[in-house]
């Protein structure tokens, strides 16, 4: 069970820093496109490029923020994150290669049989 136990820490860990990762690159994409549309000086190009930047970092944050939510709902060892990493995990393995690393690594780990009682412990958060 201690194997598990790491294992679901390091999954949680994962999607903590993917997450975070995702919301860095969101507020970089934003801020060096809102500043290019400054730097043109032109209101048409400044527009679009708020309205492209809004819209890529959007789903930047949209994708990102579950991730986070997961991981740290993982660490705590809650049922219902084991759920959404487990849904998170099918919904990255499109995204080669990483999104597909993370989704094998993530529905191995949380699918284990030595792992479905970490999140069932009467000392566990998850229990109460």
């Amino acid at each position: 069970m201690d194997r598990m136990d790491t294992h679901v820490k390091v999954v949680s860990w994962l999607y903590i820093v993917l997450g975070a990762l995702g919301l860095v690159t969101a507020l970089c994409i934003f801020g060096l496109f809102f500043s290019i549309g400054i730097i043109t000086n032109d209101r048409v190009a400044m527009s679009v490029l708020t309205i492209t930047a809004l819209f890529i970092a959007g789903i930047l944050l949209t994708t990102s923020l579950p991730g986070i939510v997961a991981g740290f709902g993982l660490l705590r060892y809650q049922r219902w994150a084991r759920i959404l990493a487990l849904v998170l995990a099918v919904l990255n393995l499109p995204l080669m290669p990483i999104g597909t690393l993370l989704g094998i690594y993530a529905i191995w780990v949380l699918l284990d049989d030595d792992s479905v009682p970490l999140f069932n412990q009467p000392g566990s958060p998850s229990a109460a």
